[in-house]
């Protein structure tokens, strides 16, 4: 195990809040390091949207303009995937990643989430093109379509009617979710949703789109887009040693994933460990990641003040 010099802060992940958080503690003189597995949530999309000034980049050119700056104020970047995180014995931490060893006075994590999936044959092929899950960030590039919902959770009826503000034609599927209640079979009445009861077997695509979905027993519903309700998790499974776990996150009392929970400036439950964008706030879009990551950068920065004060003022008592 080869071991690396000491950083003031490593920074786990290389997506819009790692590099905004990198880039703020670069900016007040402290030494940082990005580890990234290359793997970012967004990745299977064309474009980032609702990011003023960058609507529609591809998401690796973003975070290739952002590694860029983030280097040009002394960063650094290593592509690898983390595997354990320590604290070490002057209260520091150790990373491992690939092998190598990286140290750190703190911490920021910033690994995202997996969105797990319906399990229904063909979809996981179309995500992030015309399966889609978000109406602010890929809405508009469905707009006026043949629109179906899958419902698997009763968000679904959240879901649903925000993409009805998108499209006249949207077909809601329940799926494996619960049966509406009667106020909900009212509201969906009203808006011209129509219901598909029964469960969906198989998303059929032709020349590469969305045709339609098939029902268990053969029906095919017409359709052009998909919107699904995913699972998310934390990717935070290398944070065990320091006994911090993601949390069960829940909206309107159902559950929705798991996540690092986090204080207004990032810090998690662990001393020096601070978490910023989908790892601790699973609805955050890339503009709010990027907010957060350098709220967690400013928040690392005064930790460290306050720690290099108080030793200040130990030695010159001494």
């Amino acid at each position: 195990m080869t071991t690396q010099t000491q950083y003031d802060v490593i920074v786990i992940g290389g997506g819009a809040a790692g590099l905004s958080g990198a880039q703020a503690l670069l900016r007040s003189r402290r030494s940082v390091l990005v580890i990234d597995d290359g793997t970012p949530r967004n990745a299977p999309a064309d474009g980032v949207h609702n990011f003023l000034t960058r609507d529609g980049v591809p998401p690796a050119e973003l975070y290739a303009i952002g590694r860029k700056e983030m280097q040009g104020y002394g960063g650094e970047f290593v592509d690898g995937t983390v595997t354990t995180a320590r604290r070490g014995d002057d209260g520091g931490f150790t990373v491992e990643a690939d092998g190598t060893a990286y140290r750190s006075r703190r911490l920021l994590i910033t690994t995202g989430l997996t969105d797990v999936l319906p399990d229904v044959s063909g979809l996981a092929e179309r995500w992030g093109k015309d399966v889609v899950h978000c109406p602010y960030c890929h809405g508009w590039e469905v707009q006026g379509q043949a629109i179906g919902v899958l419902a698997s959770s009763p968000m679904a009826m959240h879901q649903v009617q925000l993409f009805r503000q998108l499209s006249d034609d949207v077909t809601l599927f329940l799926h494996t979710a619960p049966e509406p209640t009667e106020e909900q079979w009212e509201e969906l009445a009203a808006r011209g949703i129509a219901v598909v009861q029964g469960k969906v077997e198989q998303v059929e695509v032709t020349d590469g789109k969305i045709t339609g979905v098939r029902l268990e027993g053969g029906q095919v519903v017409p359709r052009q887009a998909l919107a699904v309700q995913t699972t998310v998790r934390a990717r935070a499974g290398f944070l065990a040693d320091l006994g911090l776990e993601p949390a069960v996150v829940e909206s309107n009392g159902v559950e929705v994933g798991t996540a690092i929970q986090v204080d207004a400036m990032g810090a998690t439950a662990v001393p020096g460990v601070f978490a910023a964008g989908n790892v601790s706030n699973p609805m955050a879009q890339v503009m709010p990641s990027a907010a957060a990551g350098l709220m967690a950068g400013a928040g690392i920065n005064f930790d460290l003040i306050n720690e290099e004060t108080r030793l200040a003022v130990a030695a010159r008592s001494s």
